[in-house]
């Protein structure tokens, strides 16, 4: 009897992986697409660890350094192994049935019938396998993103419960509606790319609702918080995810391709544009332009292209990566400081607004040329900025909500303790949350 109840025990751990397709080969996958894109995976890896965990790093005092490497290492490890027990499948199944519009089924749960002989319809001409590797990424980096608001005072226990938590309450339905060929966004027309509303918007909106809930660091509303510990870190960060972002906007093409070169242009023009407006807005202002602020223009003129990047050309890419930089600009110079909220590395001012521009953007820009299924204002269709702003509206309602959501279970799942101590906190999260310091001078 013992006998018998092991093996059905062994048989249903072993299930998913003799559920797995068979890997094989198919025809009409495409060597030079595949290649591409397991290239951009990479890059877009890359972007969250070690790019962004060294950008924001950077950004902090230097007794929270390391905590902060560790939101997105964290982020990282989590959401890998989520992906592969069912988030891939609820995001991207198909043929879901009634509800497939709002999300997928579990039938590719533990990657089951994700292999090398299998396509999804979003990439036909490379192996599923790959095709989930590469938006694993995305994933990945969305929810450490929000991370850069509440760095130096949520607690490392919080952290880890509230990334299992949203990943799966907001942005797998979130991805599901707008990427998926059943999604209900999708079949709406929704343009975005390669991430405006399922990344950017997202992050920074939930960035906007947790630094609310949080409340802001100690002595933020007395003195000034301390100067950048790491310029040196945030230079390196940016720049690399700079590189990373052309896996990330090039790579949305899916294949090797003229419209993969055409988002790299795109992407690198707004890029460059957002951080030169910077420079020129700070060198006016302040007169001394910084590299943390021509590096922080620099990205979110990145991320606004990220929903348009491949529906324009070099003048909407041009537009888009201007009115960001000012936008943006505008955000944390005035805005900010006058409402007072600790967005602690301004994830709502970068992210958010040049989330919620770009995604706008793409049904001003599109012209039909660059992708003959795109066509908004400058095309003469206006309709598809009304369904750019619906959807954006749709996508800020499910992020407020499903983060205030994830906030109150990870608070009671944490006692109430979301925050780390004052003592804590003064002491900084290196020690109190790691047991590790970066050695002083």
């Amino acid at each position: 009897m013992k006998r018998k109840i092991l093996l059905a025990g062994l048989g249903v751990l072993a299930w998913p992986i003799f559920a797995e397709e068979t890997v094989g080969t198919q025809a009409g996958i495409n060597s030079g697409d595949t290649a591409w894109v397991l290239v951009s995976a990479l890059l877009v890896l890359l972007m969250t660890v070690p790019a962004l965990a060294l950008f924001y790093g950077g950004l902090v005092r230097k007794k929270n350094i390391l905590s902060t490497f560790y939101y997105s290492l964290a982020s990282a490890l989590i959401v890998s192994v989520i992906w592969v027990i069912g988030q891939y499948s609820l995001i991207f199944s198909t043929g879901g049935g009634a509800l497939s519009g709002w999300i997928g089924s579990l039938k590719n749960a533990f990657m089951a019938g994700v292999g090398a002989a299998s396509t999804h319809p979003n990439a036909p001409t490379i192996p599923e396998v790959v095709y989930s590797l590469y938006q694993l990424m995305f994933a990945i980096i969305t929810v450490a993103l929000i991370s850069g608001a509440v760095v130096e005072r949520m607690n490392f226990k919080a952290w880890f419960i509230f990334t299992f938590l949203w990943s799966i309450v907001v942005y797998t339905p979130l991805a599901h509606w707008v990427w998926n060929p059943e999604g209900v966004l999708f079949r709406f027309g929704v343009l975005d790319f390669a991430g405006g509303l399922v990344v950017h918007t997202s992050s920074g909106v939930a960035a906007l609702v947790a630094v609310l809930f949080l409340g802001p660091r100690l002595g933020f509303r007395k003195t000034p918080i301390n100067p950048p510990a790491n310029i040196g870190y945030v230079f390196i960060g940016a720049t690399l995810l700079w590189v990373g972002w052309f896996g990330f906007n090039a790579g949305s093409a899916v294949s090797a391709s003229p419209l993969a070169g055409s988002a790299f242009l795109a992407t690198n023009t707004a890029g460059a544009v957002g951080g030169l407006t910077w420079l020129i807005l700070e060198w006016f202002t302040v007169k001394k332009p910084s590299i943390v602020g021509a590096v922080t223009g620099l990205v979110a003129g990145l991320a606004a292209v990220t929903p348009a990047a491949g529906y324009i050309g070099v003048g909407g890419a041009l537009a888009i990566g201007f009115v960001t930089s000012v936008l943006s600009y505008t955000f944390m110079a005035v805005l900010r400081k006058k409402f007072r909220y600790d967005d602690a590395l301004d994830v709502f001012s970068v992210h958010g607004i040049g989330g919620v521009w770009g995604v706008l953007a793409a049904g001003i820009f599109a012209n039909g040329i660059v992708n003959p299924a795109a066509r908004g204002v400058i095309a003469g269709n206006w309709a598809q900025l009304g369904v750019q702003a619906a959807s954006l509206g749709l996508g800020i309602v499910l992020t407020v909500l499903g983060t205030l959501a994830c906030l109150l279970v990870t608070k009671l799942l944490c006692r109430g303790n979301l925050r780390v101590s004052e003592k804590e906190e003064l002491t900084g999260l290196d020690l109190s949350q790691h047991g590790e310091q970066i050695e002083s001078d």
